[in-house]
């Protein structure tokens, strides 16, 4: 299952992020924002429990989020949703998954994993900019749940069809946020129209 998150604000700033002339500073700044806005829509799913406040009036009903939430970027890019996320979520602990690109293949391979011991209830916000291939989505998934853990919402910026019918095949579980859903890879296996290259453009090493 997959949701394109279509709001007017994430909308707006999409445009402004996918412009060339726009620069490092400015695209993590929108990168930041847009995940937080991503995540409202993503997160509605949170486990909560009832509880019973004290107000200056009496008492108010609410709840409160349950469980063990765990964030786990996949680096490089990944790392740019990690702090808006860990705001949102000041409680989660953070996992995270290095995996790169073989640019032959478009294979993903692992060279780094580190990840909080998992429980019974935990829920993991997976978050990656770009969704093309869906390799690295995939594997990371897949990851995830070798080391105990279950429970998976995948966030992410800009997809692709073949990236997402990658995830639904492999993992018709995880669900996936997005605020785009491009035409199609190119044979250098970029999204068209895309943005370029996500961590490239995080991290100015274009």
């Amino acid at each position: 299952m997959h949701t394109v998150v279509q709001h007017p604000l994430l909308q707006h700033r999409l445009a402004i992020l996918r412009a060339t002339k726009t620069d490092p500073k400015l695209f993590r700044e929108l990168v930041h924002e847009m995940t937080r806005l991503i995540a409202f829509e993503a997160l509605r799913d949170l486990p909560t429990v009832p509880v019973s406040v004290r107000t200056p009036m009496g008492d108010a009903a609410g709840v409160k989020i349950e469980g063990h939430v765990v964030v786990a970027p996949i680096l490089r890019a990944g790392m740019g949703m990690l702090d808006p996320m860990l705001e949102l979520l000041p409680y989660a602990t953070a996992g995270v998954i290095g995996t790169k690109r073989n640019e032959e293949t478009a294979e993903p391979i692992p060279y780094y994993l580190n990840l909080p011991k998992p429980f019974p209830d935990s829920y993991v916000a997976l978050v990656d900019p770009m969704l093309a291939t869906g390799g690295s989505a995939c594997d990371a998934i897949a990851t995830l749940k070798k080391n105990g853990f279950q429970r998976i919402v995948f966030l992410n910026i800009i997809a692709c069809p073949e990236g997402i019918a990658r995830v639904e095949r492999e993992h018709p579980d995880v669900p996936i946020f997005t605020a785009a859903i491009d035409d199609h890879l190119n044979d250098r296996h970029y999204i068209v129209p895309g943005l370029g290259d996500a961590g490239d453009r995080l991290f100015g090493t274009l």
